[in-house]
């Protein structure tokens, strides 16, 4: 107890100056944390975090009334299924729709994700409020007696006074038996909801969503041997591990480098779009110059990059981009294929039986699981061998690792000087002046200024994590979301809760070192440094800095529910900029949810209440109450706002979970190093040990009893009579819906703003491409003079060039948001694209928009013809849809009858009906005969 004394005293007065300023940083690097400015950064923090909260939220309930595009695009845009609940524009109507929509209803409107998201939220407020309850029960009396009792911290403030550090001997019993509670509920409550996650999963596999799309019984199989790459050799392969139902396999075939010139031909398009909007701005007053930009590297018509006009190069650019993606479509090879593959069954309980035949199990060295959505496929990782998959993970983790490592130096300074002001004044002698001058000015910015800067930094850090991912081989868009929140959480536990709170402590080893090196014993000054004790001081000096981080984290949730930054963005980019139409579209979209990053702080927040309960424990209510506003914030943003981009139907619960018992795992360690360092029975200690054998011995039961229910449909084999009677599909669409977007996706079309349509024919130069004219053959484009500029419409100019014009009434994602280029920013269309078939979001080809006038009536009757394969020829051979047949598609302005009136949105819907039902199999003709 003596150590303790001195040990906390000489570490809670103000350290004067020295002579030697390396010393001096020293000192300050082993007891960052003592300050008198701590009890008075936490009420600025405290007085600042719910006085913006309570600003922001009131911004949001006056604002949102008004402002339907921000604050309900999902109202706005979502079909009558997944549309929320409707809400008047009273201040606080929206409570009532946040607060009465039952989990089954959620989980209909908004998907499995988004309900799963709140459900952990849920649970993770109420676990929070019951174990706040049993530690402010528990560990603030103890902590108060036993302090008082040992007269320990007669001169600390009150958070320091609410720590064990005079909590010794038998007291510490009381640690031990509150450990095995938490641990107890801790496992009840994610018992209690894998039960509940369980049965809403098996509701979104009987969902006729589910039950009705094609990669609901679609196998996956990745690492094909060359002799296998064969449509027969797929079957065959899927065979070994399970060959009692019939089912039909193609092989993925290589597609020459398309993807890369349609991303070219979509960055070129953009550009151009970008330039149009500077240059037509202002439409009756055109700059004197036209733009000018260089040309790209590489690019086969220029030797050097050299500077030209914009808008010739980039229109020609287009044209030849789409002749090249155009004539590589007609030339795949279909002999050469890759090392990937599909098989569809009838039914899902046969695609799900074999998919659990083959777990864990490798027939010629493949692996064979559930296919994903074709969109939630990265299809460039699908072909990369083993070697390649498992190399990229190495340097991915190597970056990942050495991130860590370098951001471990600005974050221990961060520790230091920023969390505690006075350090940065011993330091910095005119600082110092003014830190006495101003000291609860500075201590109002001291508890704001350490936990800024950090949140700041990691608002951009899962954007890098995601970037390194994409190297690491995910075949999934989901995969990769849950990786990034695995690092992402390493990454939080390691730098913040490792290095930035046990800096001082390891610094203290480092200078113990360096002191024995001059008495040549070592091992007796890192003995004698009482490490146990200095970890104990550590944690319970930097609590203060861990409760103003979680009070700003109400500041995060009611700044996320006004929406703020999405207002000022869009205020911005309208007002101060040159936005081109389809960037004005784009803001009106519904914004996709984050859910790596928001799932990662859930788990991160939820980990420091659990580790520092028994240390500071007001973290539990202050988590409590976090996770109670969010509850109420999040739940609102998912109902109207946000989307999910690719549903993955619940698969981010396993992470939750396996992360959630490391946080418990974590606490058990710290608690048990509490307990070694202040114990008077070794039996304190010897107790601590079964938790671990509980912790693992209960992921062990959850693995065995519910992770298999929750992945697949069935799990029982097939009888001898049921493979007899299933028959082979005779349309399935495996081929078209599982080949590479590449082969199908529409090519985008430049937007132009309706004023200045009068302008194309005289900016746009004449410049003929004899290649890009030959192409008119195969493509499917409409071509047509340019229209009237009373109505939005394609726009056919000099040269050849396709314009869309958009009149100002259009420019809102409701116009655009069943076409292929919008659907990301609609949650892939499962929004609203569920109209004709429950499938259709994942469909290669995409509805024209049942309720825009963007194009005239006779646009819209063509387009209930042909235009569904604008830019989307098919190769020969390659499942071309049997009611499609390429042809020469143009029409003489004298043909356009002006009395043809607009079409109903279902009549210009008919060119789906049947766009994939008739797919041929590989290589040949609804007629029998082959391409090959």
């Amino acid at each position: 107890m003596g150590y303790l004394t001195m040990s906390y005293s000489s570490s809670s007065v103000n350290i004067l100056p020295r002579d030697d300023g390396s010393d001096q940083f020293l000192n300050l690097i082993q007891n960052p944390f003592n300050t008198q400015l701590s009890e008075k950064a936490f009420w600025s923090s405290f007085g600042y975090s719910f006085g913006a909260a309570l600003l922001f939220a009131l911004i949001f309930c006056l604002l949102r009334p008004y402002n339907g595009t921000v604050y309900a695009p999902r109202l706005k845009h979502a079909d009558e299924k997944h549309a929320p609940p409707p809400v008047d524009n009273g201040v606080f109507s929206w409570v009532s729709p946040v607060v009465k929509t039952r989990e089954q209803v959620l989980a209909e409107k908004i998907g499995v994700d988004a309900t799963l998201f709140l459900r952990f939220t849920k649970m993770s407020r109420n676990l929070m409020i019951v174990l706040s309850i049993i530690g402010l029960g528990v560990y603030i009396p103890i902590n108060v007696i036993e302090n008082t009792r040992n007269n320990a911290l007669d001169s600390t403030n009150v958070f320091i006074r609410l720590t064990p550090l005079g909590v010794w001997g038998t007291a510490c019993w009381a640690h031990v038996i509150v450990s095995y509670v938490f641990d107890i509920l801790v496992c009840a409550f994610i018992w209690w909801n894998y039960r509940a996650v369980t049965h809403l999963r098996r509701q979104y596999l009987d969902s006729p969503e589910y039950q009705e799309s094609l990669h609901s019984r679609t196998l996956m199989i990745t690492d094909i041997p060359r002799t296998y790459q064969t449509d027969t050799g797929v079957s065959q392969i899927v065979d070994e591990v399970d060959n009692t139902g019939n089912h039909f396999g193609i092989v993925a075939r290589n597609v020459k480098g398309l993807p890369e010139l349609i991303e070219e031909h979509d960055e070129a398009v953009r550009e151009l779009e970008e330039v149009l909007a500077k240059y037509l701005k202002n439409p009756d007053k055109l700059p004197t110059k036209r733009p000018r930009c260089k040309t790209q590297k590489g690019d086969p018509c220029y030797s050097t990059v050299t500077k030209v006009d914009a808008i010739d190069y980039l229109t020609s650019r287009i044209q030849r981009l789409k002749a090249d993606i155009i004539e590589k479509r007609k030339s795949v090879d279909q002999q050469k294929t890759l090392s990937y593959g599909f098989t569809s069954y009838p039914n899902i309980e046969e695609a799900h039986n074999a998919a659990f035949a083959a777990k864990n199990k490798h027939p010629q060295g493949t692996t064979i699981q559930l296919a994903p959505k074709p969109s939630d496929l990265i299809w460039e990782n699908l072909p990369l061998d083993r070697h390649r998959r498992r190399w990229g993970a190495i340097m991915n983790n190597f970056w990942v690792v050495i991130l860590t490592v370098v951001w471990t130096v600005p974050n221990a300074l961060i520790a230091v000087f920023l969390a505690n002001l006075s350090n940065l004044g011993s330091v910095w002698p005119a600082f110092q002046t003014q830190l006495q001058t101003n000291p609860k000015a500075w201590a109002a910015i001291q508890g704001i200024l350490a936990p800024l800067v950090t949140t700041l930094f990691y608002l951009v850090l899962p954007v890098i994590f995601r970037r390194l991912s994409i190297y690491a081989g995910d075949y999934s868009r989901t995969a990769r979301e849950r990786h990034v929140t695995q690092k992402l959480y390493a990454f939080f536990i390691f730098n913040n809760l490792i290095v930035f709170s046990l800096f001082s402590t390891a610094w203290k080893y480092v200078a113990a070192v360096k002191e024995a090196e001059t008495d040549g014993d070592v091992w007796s000054a890192i003995v004698n440094s009482h490490p146990f004790s200095n970890l104990l001081t550590a944690f319970c000096d930097v609590s203060p800095f861990w409760l103003n981080y979680l009070l700003q984290r109400n500041f995060g949730a009611a700044l996320d529910l006004s929406q703020l930054i999405k207002l000022a963005k869009g205020y911005f980019t309208r007002k101060l900029l040159s936005p081109t139409p389809r960037e004005r579209i784009e803001l009106s979209a519904p914004p996709p949810f984050d859910y790596a990053s928001y799932y990662n702080n859930f788990l991160f927040y939820t980990t420091i209440a659990l580790v520092f309960a028994p240390f500071q424990p007001l973290v539990l209510p202050v988590t409590a109450f976090y996770f109670t506003l969010d509850t109420f914030t999040k739940s609102y943003l998912l109902l109207y706002v946000f989307v999910t981009k690719h549903e993955s139907g619940g698969a981010f619960w396993r992470v939750l979970v396996n992360r959630l018992l490391f946080a418990t795992l974590l606490a058990n360690v710290v608690t048990t190093i509490f307990i070694v360092a202040r114990r008077n029975s070794t039996s304190q200690v010897i107790l601590m040990v079964p938790l671990l054998a509980i912790i693992a011995s209960f992921k062990w039961y959850c693995r065995r009893t519910f992770d298999d229910n929750l992945h697949f449909y069935s799990k029982g084999m097939h009888s001898a009579e049921m493979g007899k009677s299933s028959t082979k599909p005779k349309h399935d669409r495996v081929g078209v819906r599982f080949g590479h977007p590449a082969l199908y996706k529409k090519l985008m079309v430049p937007l132009v703003h309706e004023k200045a349509n009068h302008l194309l024919e005289e900016i746009i130069r004449d410049s003929p491409d004899a290649d890009f004219n030959e192409t008119n053959e195969y493509t499917d484009t409409y071509r047509m003079q340019r229209l009237s500029t009373h109505r939005s419409g394609q726009v056919d100019v000099a040269g050849n060039t396709t314009f869309e014009v958009v009149n100002e009434s259009q420019m809102n994602f409701e116009h655009f948001r069943d076409r292929d280029e919008f659907r990301e920013f609609g949650g892939d269309g499962d929004l609203y694209d569920n109209l004709d078939h429950p499938s259709r979001s994942s469909s290669p080809t995409s509805r024209q928009p049942t309720r825009s006038s963007s194009y005239t009536s006779l646009q819209n009757a063509d387009r209930a013809k042909d235009s569904d394969y604008e830019g989307a020829t098919y190769p020969a051979g390659y499942h071309p849809p049997s009611t499609f047949r390429p042809k020469q598609l143009s029409r003489q302005a004298s043909e356009i009858s002006a009395g043809e009136g607009p079409m109903t949105s279902r009549q210009a819907d008919q060119s789906d009906v049947n766009l994939l039902g008739d797919a041929a199999p590989l290589g040949k003709t609804t007629s029998g005969q082959s391409y090959i």
